[in-house]
């Protein structure tokens, strides 16, 4: 399944942190964020619990990005 979020984001190199930090979560199959269009896309793994899976996305790009916003 993919879902697309906005987001928040103050610059190209957060947003690639961001990116980086949602690949390495448990559940994100992939994910690519978008400076330019404030958009993250999150595909996740087989069976996950999408709500579970995209808050721990958001206290992983919290850890990198202390300013940043996921709107869930």
């Amino acid at each position: 399944m993919k879902k697309t979020y906005g987001i928040e984001v103050d610059c190209a190199n957060c947003a690639l942190k961001m990116e980086d930090a949602a690949k390495k979560t448990a559940g994100v199959k992939d994910a690519t964020v978008s400076f330019m269009t404030q958009k993250m896309k999150v595909e996740f793994d087989e069976g996950a619990d999408v709500a579970s899976v995209m808050q721990d996305v958001l206290k992983n790009c919290k850890k990198v990005e202390s300013d940043c916003e996921i709107f869930i």
